[in-house]
């Protein structure tokens, strides 16, 4: 059943979170050097950079890719806060104890755990799902949750709303981002949060959508990977109450509809073209096994590119 649409949130400071994309060499081969530079450009933005997720090529990395990426995270952090996803799919094993070894290696190396959703868990029931949450909560200060649809992946899980409820009321789950797509659903879990637990986060992984801010979201989003310098500056903006807001905004929506469009998964080719256009990394090319763009997307993304710089330039305070 609808809760309704929360009240708007003006001036409110928004948390960002964004996913950091790792690039690739012409020869297939992951480039750390440009990677390491995107991480310093979101931490210097003033974003808290995600690492091992899906922007990351989370789902197409072997395990041992994925330790090194943390452990190299880790110690370019020197104490900055950062995200990692703890990731079990296609490991063996119970999905309580993967996720617990997991979730300790993060925090080992000074990460926050997020738990991407896995196979082994998209079909148990609600109170099934709680009770593994309730023993990672055992052995973790602090996790975030991850509601992601399977238009990203084939093995997300969206939850349903008592499901929510009962994960929202762990107390070392401090929040969990949504990834449906879905306005109505991710308005259903603002309004339960601000009701039952007002400081849980609620971090929108809504690339079509991503004023959801405006009503109580923060946010965890791949599409931020692409011009972190101009979320913050729309973030900014939102806390000062400036209507300059709302022209940033609409042209980052316009970036995710078309980076977002069908095949969703080819968003990461369209964030790596996106990035090789700023000058920030060597070469346009994804994942070898993830879906591609056509290079014609190159001179679409151009002038968002050069407007967005526009905008981020002239949003200084009035």
């Amino acid at each position: 059943m609808s809760m309704g649409i929360p009240p708007l949130r003006k001036g409110r400071r928004i948390e960002g979170i964004s996913a950091v994309l790792l690039p690739f060499r012409v020869d297939g081969t992951a480039d750390m050097v440009a990677y390491g530079n995107l991480l310093e450009r979101t931490w210097a933005a003033g974003l808290t950079p995600a690492v091992n997720m899906d922007t990351g090529y989370a789902n197409l990395l072997r395990p041992k890719e994925r330790r090194d990426i943390l452990g190299m995270v880790g110690s370019a952090a020197r104490g900055r806060r950062f995200v990692a996803g703890a990731y079990i799919e296609g490991q063996d094993g119970d999905a309580s104890m993967l996720y617990r070894r997991e979730c300790s290696a993060i925090a080992c190396n000074g990460g926050v755990p997020i738990l991407f959703p896995a196979s082994a868990t998209g079909d148990l029931p609600g109170t099934e799902l709680v009770a593994l949450f309730r023993s990672i909560a055992s052995e973790v200060d602090e996790f975030l949750g991850f509601e992601l649809g399977r238009m990203f992946v084939p093995f997300g899980r969206i939850w349903d709303l008592e499901t929510f409820r009962a994960l929202m009321a762990i107390p070392q789950l401090k929040g969990a981002k949504h990834s449906s797509l879905s306005r109505g659903l991710e308005w259903e879990r603002l309004a339960l949060r601000d009701a039952e637990r007002p400081e849980f986060k609620v971090y929108t992984g809504n690339d079509l959508a991503i004023d959801m801010i405006q009503w109580g979201s923060d946010y965890l989003l791949g599409l931020s990977a692409f011009h972190p310098e101009a979320f913050a500056a729309r973030d900014r903006l939102w806390e000062a109450g400036d209507v300059r807001f709302h022209e940033l905004n609409d042209w980052l929506q316009y970036l995710g509809m078309v980076a977002f469009r069908a095949p969703v998964p080819a968003y990461k080719h369209s964030c790596a073209q996106f990035l090789h256009l700023r000058g920030l990394i060597p070469s346009p090319e994804p994942h070898v096994r993830n879906p591609r763009r056509p290079d014609t997307d190159m001179a679409l993304l151009e002038p968002m590119l050069r407007r967005l710089d526009d905008l981020v330039a002239a949003s200084t305070p009035l």
